[in-house]
């Protein structure tokens, strides 16, 4: 089934937590497909323009451009819930997150679902070390120093990629793995292909309570 035309659903929040390299950019794009009625919002995306927009000469003002993103990500969220429009948003969601996502579903009476993405850990290190080296991704997520105008990088001789060791010690120690806010739906990805779409939105559609209009 591509999509319900018309539908009614509860106001929701619906995080794709997990680690890195579980495909949370791809599921996000097949469950907006299936509920057409969630507003699609990206953390990567609001960094990859501030990235752009301002650039960066060290890892201390990088860190200063993803606060100013965090806050531009938490008012746009706002602007969508007082506008009545339900929110779905991929990331690596952490306790950094939670408690600022959990006072605007609160605020807003919004329910929260979390599905979590899970995997082994050596496998999604490959998957995501193939993601940082492909040209689409934003240069940004692997460069201490970024400027929009900089001539393109070979992306092996990239200045801040992901070592196997920082990448393990992310997932074991942030709490990606554990993250849950309201109800949560775990879902192994190791083998994509034993991935259960239709039991998944079956599940969907009750906690959202989807109704044809």
């Amino acid at each position: 089934m591509d999509g319900l035309i018309g539908i009614n659903m509860k106001n929701t929040i619906l995080l794709l937590a997990g680690y890195p390299g579980t495909g949370k950019s791809y599921m996000a794009n097949m469950l907006i497909k299936r509920f057409p009625e969630f507003e699609l919002l990206s953390p990567d995306q609001i960094k990859e323009k501030n990235w752009d927009k301002y650039g960066f000469a060290d890892l201390n003002e990088k860190e200063k451009l993803i606060l100013l993103s965090w806050d531009e990500y938490y008012k746009a969220m706002e602007n969508m819930m007082k506008s009545g429009h339900s929110v779905l948003s991929d990331y690596p969601f952490s306790i950094k997150q939670k408690d600022n996502i959990a006072k605007r579903s609160s605020q807003y009476d919004f329910q929260t679902v979390t599905i979590r993405l899970t995997g082994d850990l050596e496998i999604l290190y490959q998957r995501q070390a193939k993601r940082d080296l492909d040209p689409k991704r934003h240069p940004g997520h692997v460069m201490r120093c970024y400027r929009k105008s900089d001539a393109p990088i070979m992306r092996n001789d990239a200045d801040n990629l992901l070592s196997h060791a920082e990448f393990i010690k992310r997932c074991t120690e942030r709490g990606y793995g554990s993250f849950s806010l309201g109800r949560t739906i775990e879902i192994d990805v190791t083998d994509f292909s034993k991935i259960d779409y239709e039991k998944l939105y079956a599940e969907l559609d009750e906690i959202l309570e989807v109704t044809n209009s």
